[in-house]
C-alpha cells in the first residue's frame, strides 16, 4: 500500500513517544513491502526532503509569521502548522510515485495536532483517513476540560474520529476512553498497541557501564524516563525519594527526559532536599537511554493518566524491573507479580513499597524482568504490529469504496460538536 503519514514529531524531532511509535511504524511498513511518505515539521539542520530508511520524509518548514510553540499560542502556532503541512503533503501528492490521479491509498493521521491538514487531504485526494489518537486533552486532564483551550483541543480531537474512516488506539483503556468521549459506533475504534524493536534495547556493556558510572552511585539506581508534565506523576516519585533513600543508603534516581514542568520538579527536588539523590538529565535517546534503562535497578512509571506506557516495554526490552502505577493501558502490560509490580496513581507510599521490593528482593526483580521481556518478544514486536496496521488499512479502504455512492450523493449535514460542562470520563458531564 501507499501510505501517506502526518506527524507533528518525527527524527530528529522528537517530543514524547509519539515519535518514536511514527518512526517504528513507518520503518516497519517500509520493511513489509509498502511505501510510506511521512510529512512532518521542519527540524534546525534537518534537509527538507530525504528518502532515509526507505522511508520519504517530507519536512514543512515554519512560514515567516511568527507563531512561538507555547501554551499561550499553541491554537494559533498549531493553525500555521497545518497550512504549512497541508502544502508540504500535496507537494509530496503531486511528486509522488504512484498514478498521478491517486498517489496514496490512505492518509493516516496522528493525534489532533494535524488535524487540519489531514481533513483537507482526505477530501482533496479521495482516500480514507485512519487516525490514531496517542492520547486526548480530557484524559490529560482526569476528565475536565478547563479553559476554553482545552475545549478547542478537544473539539479538534472529534472532528479528527468523525472525519476518520477508522481510528486506532494503543489499548483497550483508549478504545474504553475514546469512544465514550467521541461517543463513537461500536467498531469504528480498533486497539493496535504500540511495539517495540526488543534488540534495539539490548545496549552494549560498554553502554551499561558508562550509564553505571555517569548517573550511578553507591547503592540501587532508579530510573524514570519520559516527558516532564503533571499527568506523567514525576512529582510522585519525588515525594517518595526521602523514604526510599532512608531504606537504602546510597540510592540514586534519574530523571531522564524533559518538558513543561521540568522547572517545577527541579524545585520540588530542592524543597525536599534531594538534589544530591535525584538527578534531571535532560532528553536522552539511543544508547545512552538504552544504557540507563538496561543499569537500572528499576524503572518507575509513575503516571496518572497513561494510554500506553510504552517506556515500561522498553525497559522490560532492556532488562529493567518495572514498578508501574496502575493507571490506563499501563496495567494491560505491567502485571503484578507476572511482568512488574504495579501501585495505585498518586499512592506516594504504595510507589515507594514497590519500588523497595524490587530493590530488596533481587530474585523477584529478575524472575518479573525475564516474564515481561518474553512478553514484549512475543507481543509487541514492531513487524506484528505493522501487519495489524495494514490490515486497519486494508478494511478502511474497503469500507471507503462501499460507502462511496453515499458520500458522492452528498450524505447530508455535518454535525456539530456540543462539548458538555462537567467531568465527561465519570458520566457526570452535562450538556451546556
Amino acid at each position: 500500500m501507499r501510505v501517506l503519514m502526518l506527524s507533528w514529531e518525527y527524527p530528529p524531532v522528537m517530543v514524547g513517544g509519539l515519535g518514536r511509535h511514527v518512526h517504528a511504524l513507518a520503518t516497519s511498513l517500509v520493511t513489509a513491502g509498502h511505501h510510506v511518505t511521512v510529512v512532518t515539521r521542519h527540524g534546525a539542520d534537518a534537509p527538507l526532503e530525504e528518502e532515509f530508511e526507505g522511508v520519504r520524509i517530507v519536512r514543512a518548514p515554519e512560514d515567516p509569521p511568527l507563531f512561538p510553540l507555547s501554551n499561550d499560542t499553541l491554537l494559533a502556532w498549531t493553525m500555521a502548522f497545518n497550512h504549512a503541512l497541508t502544502r508540504a503533503a500535496l507537494h509530496a501528492a503531486k511528486t509522488a510515485d504512484g498514478p498521478h490521479n491517486r498517489p496514496f491509498d490512505i492518509v493516516h493521521a496522528h493525534d489532533w495536532l494535524v488535524t487540519h491538514a489531514a481533513v483537507t487531504l482526505k477530501h482533496s485526494l479521495g482516500v480514507p483517513l485512519i487516525a490514531t489518537i496517542h492520547a486526548t486533552e480530557a484524559g490529560r486532564h482526569q476528565g475536565w476540560l478547563p479553559e476554553q483551550m482545552n475545549r478547542c483541543v478537544h473539539s479538534v480531537e472529534w472532528w479528527l474520529t468523525y472525519e476518520a474512516r477508522r481510528v486506532l488506539v494503543c489499548s483497550a483503556y483508549m478504545r474504553w476512553e475514546v469512544s465514550r468521549l467521541f461517543d463513537l459506533p461500536r467498531g469504528k475504534v480498533e486497539v493496535i498497541c504500540n511495539g517495540v524493536h526488543a534488540e534495539a534495547w539490548r545496549p552494549s556493556p560498554r553502554a551499561v557501564a558508562a550509564a553505571r558510572s555517569r548517573f550511578g552511585g553507591e547503592g540501587p539506581l532508579v530510573v524514570y524516563a519520559g516527558r516532564l508534565v503533571y499527568e506523567k506523576g514525576v512529582q510522585d516519585l519525588l515525594a517518595a525519594v526521602p523514604a526510599l533513600r532512608d531504606r537504602h543508603p546510597g540510592l540514586r534516581v534519574v530523571i531522564a527526559g524533559d518538558g513543561p514542568h521540568r522547572e517545577g520538579l527541579e524545585q520540588i527536588a530542592r524543597r525536599r532536599r534531594i538534589r544530591r539523590t535525584a538527578a534531571f538529565t535532560g532528553f536522552l535517546e539511543g544508547d545512552e537511554l538504552a544504557g540507563l534503562l538496561a543499569a537500572a535497578d528499576c524503572l518507575v512509571a509513575p503516571s496518572r493518566y497513561e494510554p500506553f506506557g510504552m517506556v515500561a516495554l522498553e525497559a522490560a526490552a532492556a532488562g529493567a524491573p518495572v514498578a508501574a502505577a496502575s493507571a490506563g493501558g499501563l496495567a494491560e502490560f505491567v502485571q503484578p507479580g507476572i511482568t512488574g509490580l504495579t501501585f495505585p496513581a498518586a499512592d506516594v507510599g504504595a510507589l515507594a513499597e514497590a519500588v523497595d521490593t524490587l530493590l530488596s528482593d533481587e530474585v523477584l526483580a529478575r524472575r518479573l524482568t525475564r516474564q515481561a521481556r518474553a512478553l514484549v518478544i512475543r507481543e509487541y514486536a514492531w513487524p506484528a504490529i505493522a501487519e495489524r496496521t495494514v490490515s486497519a488499512y486494508q478494511r478502511a479502504v474497503t469500507d471507503e469504496r462501499a460507502l462511496s455512492a453515499r458520500v458522492a450523493a452528498g450524505g447530508g449535514p455535518r454535525p456539530r460538536i456540543v462539548v458538555p460542562n462537567g467531568n465527561l470520563l465519570t458520566g457526570e458531564a452535562a450538556s451546556p
